[in-house]
């Protein structure tokens, strides 16, 4: 039953991060840690995610801006894998607090960013690519921080949420062979990772029909609201697990 509410939760998730461009590994976290603990839930997600970015890249493929998305990744990819050591080095406790504290605070920094209404250029993404993959590496996803960095440069709808999914492909990719190089990704981690990606596959190429109709006002709310929910929600697990 509790992998069957993942899956349901991955399904949602799929569909909503589809639309929104963000948010599968937020929504899908509280339930991972709840059922798998943290040290497993954060190498299943990293397999879930290569999946989601790929459906992404699938539905999305002729408005992928290569420039930007090799700007951003290049530097991004081993600054992921780095963080993804720094993760294994944690103790589960501080990586749950982590997660919870790092996903409120990514409310007000967004709203904070969105107001300075910044033009992103080439080597932005460069540098935004290197510090935020960082911090994806450890705490599982930056999207709503990645988000504004893309949406800075220019890319809307369709060219956003693939360019979004093709620079976070590579650094997905990076965690899971890092975690599997330090034995943290194990052949039944794998499986789950995989089986808790179909379901993201499948909410991304139901999302695809909405993404034009999406307002940006409806956007902010709904990533304000699964940012928090997801952080107060780990937050709780962390506390109840002493």
């Amino acid at each position: 039953m509790g992998f069957l509410f993942v899956l349901i939760v991955g399904l949602v998730a799929g569909t909503i991060s589809g639309i929104v461009g963000t948010g599968s590994s937020i929504m899908l976290m509280p339930g991972l840690v709840y059922e798998y603990g943290p040290k497993q839930a954060v190498p299943i997600m990293a397999v879930a995610a290569v999946m989601a970015n790929l459906s992404r890249i699938l539905a999305w493929w002729r408005d992928v801006d290569w420039r930007a998305c090799l700007a951003y990744s290049l530097p991004g990819i081993p600054a992921a894998a780095l963080g993804a050591r720094t993760l294994l080095a944690l103790p589960s406790h501080a990586v749950d607090v982590a997660i919870g504290l790092f996903l409120i605070a990514m409310v007000p920094v967004r709203h904070v960013l969105a107001r300075h209404q910044l033009k992103a250029r080439l080597w932005h993404l460069c540098v935004g690519g290197a510090l935020i993959d960082y911090l994806t590496g450890i705490v599982v996803s930056t999207g709503p921080l990645s988000v504004p960095l893309f949406l800075f440069y220019g890319l809307t709808k369709g060219a956003f949420l693939a360019t979004e999914a093709a620079s976070s492909l590579g650094l997905y990719l990076s965690k899971s062979v890092t975690f599997e190089r330090f034995g943290a990704l194990t052949p039944d981690i794998a499986l789950k990772g995989l089986i808790t990606g179909s379901s993201l596959m499948f909410g991304a190429f139901i999302a695809k029909r909405f993404v034009l109709k999406l307002e940006p006002d409806i956007f902010r709310l709904v990533m304000d609201a699964i940012m928090l929910a997801a952080g107060v929600s780990i937050l709780w697990t962390a506390a109840t697990s002493q």
